[in-house]
């Protein structure tokens, strides 16, 4: 809004003179100098201070979901606003529990730090509500970080054959920190010479999981397995160590994509594993994946010691275990999942093109399967997107050449720069054309940008509990979002890299309870939006720019797959919405209880 359009606004609600008025008219105070909230002046300055957040507010994001929430919709979001207000004052205080006094945890306050909060939030009225929420598609997940780590593990030690193995003997506590650590298949179940535990250890040579396991020095199978997930994990410690700055945890985030890519990408487990998956974000209330997974991985078939040269074997799999769920009872309402592909923007030209070339490869076999491509990595340390130019219009010529539809999905802006490359990464991916942006965290700082992405329909897949354990804002309460949605940007809550982060669960309603917890312009109703959102730019199909574009302007009025979709969600969300009226309507006001 221009100087104009605020003037305007301000004498529309009699703000503009009003403070002329005063200094000039004393009759207006009362004889000691001090009026009265109740006095005639008093009165017109707030209704025209609540007139002007009104006005503002028009320019939210969620302002037009707002204006269309049904009655028992508006019922259920201001139900919910008074239990999330009355746990601010219950739950999130170090009031709370005199026992809390002294135990280390610290103030307790909505907003805090997501380690500390998360155990507690699990157990609030506010969670069974947000677990309910029906949160429509995940549009940015990494494949091999969506793994429920201790089914994983349970897979991993009964299925035949595997083995661990590493090029450090694993005998001191600064390797078992440290070492990498890998897992394959093997016909040869013959236990090594030496222990991966020993002095002895040949590096690289296998050993039998279940030995190993069973063998662990630090506890048996109990202790390995809490040594394993540490090490796929970001920890509770690591995760508070922000003095310690991105490099450090992002050290570690990345060993973890290689333990654990050394584990799923072996067929039998990486089938049990996807049924799974798709299993948990169901029971989450999500309903399609865009899912992301950087292919520099080795897939192997069952039974096979030889990984697969490409990647169609894999891509096949992926889609078969799809809808075989989708075919399943338990599966019957899940729209389903596609891939962006991904490389990583790290690699030097060859690699990336070699990468590229895998991927339209694969697009050409199964066109249903492959949604987009992306670049993935630490965006401060990589390759920036404008050095990455040559290679991305050669992609985009071979696609054009080949007859198939890739789109740029790009990650851009998971940075704290201002100014630098990796900021500057986000006037790339406009430029070239992305139809979603990973994270967008510095996007807030470019009000230009903003008004392009916002007239382009371009949204932002915001990770809020990503970029606070990868150190990018110290809690929810200081991320930039906030801003983004003030200013009108379509944005989708997702969580990137759930089973790494901590969330303990491949859902999104942590990322969800704590936006709505932290943040009172937010609401029901913003978490409505966000979640219509997510189902209004999923890739659901293959379109050109212009049908997608179309198709994002006509919502729920089209005709199409997408049209179908955000119809059914909008009936979910109402059914939802009367489950809460009926289930907290007569409790709203009381004083909630951790279950």
């Amino acid at each position: 809004m221009d100087k104009v359009g605020i003037d305007v606004v301000l004498r529309k609600n009699g703000l503009s003179c009003l403070w002329t008025l005063i200094r000039h008219d004393r009759t207006a105070y009362p004889e000691d100098g001090v009026p009265e909230m109740s006095d005639p002046f008093i009165q017109t300055y707030l209704r025209g201070r609540d007139a002007l957040i009104l006005e503002e507010r028009k320019l939210r994001s969620d302002h037009v979901f707002r204006q269309s929430l049904s009655p028992v919709a508006v019922e259920a979001c201001t139900i919910v606003s008074r239990i999330r207000d009355e746990e601010q004052r219950t739950i999130w205080t170090s009031k709370f529990e005199d026992s809390l006094a002294g135990d280390g945890e610290g103030d307790i306050y909505p907003g805090m730090m997501f380690t500390l909060a998360k155990s507690r939030m699990e157990k609030t009225k506010l969670w069974r509500i947000v677990r309910r929420l029906p949160k429509g598609a995940l549009l940015h997940a990494h494949l091999d970080a969506m793994v429920d780590l201790d089914f994983v593990f349970a897979k991993v030690l009964s299925t035949d054959g595997m083995h661990i193995y590493s090029p450090d003997a694993l005998c001191t506590p600064s390797a078992l920190e440290r070492s990498p650590v890998l897992f394959q298949y093997s016909r040869n179940t013959s236990q090594s010479t030496s222990s991966i535990w020993s002095p002895e250890y040949q590096p690289s040579t296998l050993m039998p999981l279940p030995i190993a396991a069973d063998s662990f020095p630090n506890g048996g199978r109990a202790g390995f397995l809490t040594w394993i997930k540490e090490r796929c994990t970001i920890t509770g410690r690591e995760s508070l160590n922000h003095h310690q700055g991105p490099n450090a945890i992002w050290q570690k985030f990345e060993s973890t994509f290689t333990i654990l890519a050394s584990i799923i990408f072996y067929e039998p487990i990486f089938r049990a594993f996807i049924r799974e998956m798709c299993r948990q974000l169901l029971d989450d209330g999500v309903r399609w994946v865009d899912m992301r997974a950087a292919f520099v991985f080795q897939y192997r078939r069952e039974s096979s010691e030889t990984p697969e040269e490409g990647y169609e074997e894999m891509i096949r799999v992926f889609g078969e275990e799809i809808e075989r769920f989708k075919a399943s009872p338990e599966g019957k309402n899940f729209w389903g999942a596609r891939m962006i592909w991904t490389a990583l923007r790290d690699y030097e030209r060859r690699g990336i093109i070699e990468n590229m070339k895998n991927c339209i490869a694969v697009k050409t076999v199964y066109p249903s399967l492959i949604a987009g491509f992306d670049l993935v990595g630490r965006e401060d340390l990589g390759r920036p997107l404008k050095d990455l130019t040559p290679e991305l219009f050669w992609f985009r010529k071979r696609c054009v050449e080949e007859g198939i539809e890739i789109p740029f999905f790009f990650h851009a802006g998971e940075c704290l720069g201002d100014g630098d490359e990796a900021d500057q990464n986000l006037f790339d991916a406009m430029l070239l054309g992305t139809r979603r942006i990973g994270h967008g965290f510095s996007l807030y700082k470019h009000p230009l940008l903003i008004d392009m992405i916002k007239e382009k329909k371009i949204l932002v897949e915001s990770c809020p509990i990503s970029n606070e354990i990868l150190r990018l804002t110290s809690s929810v309460l200081s991320h930039p979002l906030p801003a983004l949605l003030a200013r009108g940007v379509p944005v989708a809550l997702c969580n990137d890299d759930p089973s790494i982060l901590g969330q303990g669960t491949n859902g999104m309603t942590h990322d969800f309870w704590q936006v709505l917890q932290g943040w009172q312009n937010l609401g029901l109703e913003g978490l409505g939006t966000l979640a219509e959102n997510s189902v209004r730019w999923a890739a659901f199909e293959d379109q050109s720019s212009q049908e997608w574009i179309k198709d994002i302007r006509e919502a729920s009025f089209g005709n199409g797959v997408r049209a179908s979709r955000l119809k059914e969600w909008r009936i979910e969300w109402e059914a939802f919405c009367e489950w809460v009226v009926a289930e907290f309507g007569s409790q709203a006001e009381s004083e909630p209880a951790m279950s």
